[in-house]
């Protein structure tokens, strides 16, 4: 009798041993990420803007690949402003993402955000602009010093006098921390011809939000001094387009010689129309592609390879740098065209005929 009631005891133990196992199993299994061909993770895409038409390429593209991947996208765009960006992001916690891609339009005040994320669990991306001052997992990007150095080169390249002249600098948003990495690379080229005095500044200033009506009114206020000038280094497309409208204004459209960056339609068309001198082309779809696909290898618990890392401030950052392109008239469509970024009639369809390289074969 005492042997049976020894027994049912032993076997009454083993029993509540079994089940915390398998409870503890079970919990453990709720908390990994699912796996098999029901799961489809959830994955929150932050926008700063969708006014660009880059931007909207960089959606669509990011979306495209995850789904095709078997994810689900939530995509929020905060119209350049921090606060809004930042409860975009807690929105999308609280809706489970299981991975946040951020673009940030103020790199410094979205580090807050990466640490809620990451107090939450889950893996941070910054896509092409870095968020600064916090425990990111990776950042995708292109190697935007490179842009840079050039936008200068070819500025340097192309002046009237080669190497020497006068010219106007309007760089990005000052809270945009690729805009002060193209700075980087421009100072580089630069810099010792400031020095050496072949190359003058007569007029530089920052164009909030990357607007081009903020860089028309900078490029504006260099038309108002009444110095003479031969290029403008601007930095992106958008703040290209406000300054050849200020230029157009003047007459002097066609005339002074106009960087720009993001191979933007409108650009293109200016370059081969003539009244702006140069583009830089960046593969977003490519980017977006790889970082859809790598955002789904976070969520499905994978580790991410990376060829490079950058300084946020806090950490040196995994990351990956796609290469860039230096587009102008003459390799428009060896670059753009041939890409399938632009098309040749959305590039060339309203020049006369005669205006109009021959189309590719």
């Amino acid at each position: 009798m005492y042997v049976r009631n020894i027994l049912m005891v032993i076997s009454l133990a083993l029993s509540i041993a079994i089940g915390l196992v398998i409870a503890r199993g079970q919990q453990a299994a709720n908390n990994a990420a699912p796996v098999g061909p029901a799961y489809h993770p959830l994955i929150g895409l932050s926008l700063d803007t969708l006014k660009e038409a880059r931007w909207q390429s960089d959606r669509d593209n990011f979306r495209a690949r995850c789904e095709a991947l078997g994810a689900k996208v939530i995509v929020d765009e905060a119209n350049s402003d921090d606060s809004r960006q930042a409860e975009d992001v807690q929105s999308l916690l609280a809706a489970g993402v299981k991975v946040l891609v951020i673009v940030a339009h103020d790199g410094n005040a979205m580090s807050k955000s990466v640490i809620e994320a990451h107090n939450q669990g889950i893996p941070v991306i910054a896509y092409d602009r870095m968020v600064m001052n916090c425990p990111l997992d990776l950042y995708m990007s292109f190697d935007n010093v490179k842009v840079g150095h050039q936008q200068a080169q070819y500025l340097v390249d192309h002046l009237p006098t080669q190497g020497h002249g006068k010219i106007v600098r309007i760089y990005g948003s000052p809270t945009d921390n690729n805009a002060r990495m193209f700075k980087q690379g421009q100072d580089e080229v630069l810099d010792p011809l400031i020095r050496s005095k072949a190359i003058e500044v007569v007029h530089e200033d920052w164009a909030d939000d990357w607007k081009p009506e903020n860089a028309k009114r900078i490029m504006n206020a260099a038309i108002a001094k009444g110095v003479q000038y031969q290029a403008v280094l601007a930095s992106n497309d958008g703040t290209a387009g406000g300054a050849i409208q200020a230029l157009k204004e003047n007459g002097l459209a066609g005339k002074i010689l106009v960087t720009g960056q993001d191979a933007d339609l409108d650009a293109c068309q200016r370059i081969a129309s003539g009244t702006q001198s140069m583009t830089i082309y960046k593969p977003v779809k490519a980017l977006a592609t790889l970082a859809a696909e790598r955002a789904v290898d976070m969520a499905n618990g994978g580790r991410v390879a990376s060829n490079a890392t950058v300084n946020n401030g806090q950490i040196d950052v995994p990351s990956i740098l796609h290469e860039v392109y230096s587009v102008t008239k003459d390799n428009m469509l060896d670059t753009v065209v041939k890409d399938g970024f632009h098309s040749y009639d959305e590039i060339y369809g309203d020049l006369p005929a005669a205006d109009r390289p021959a189309r590719p074969q």
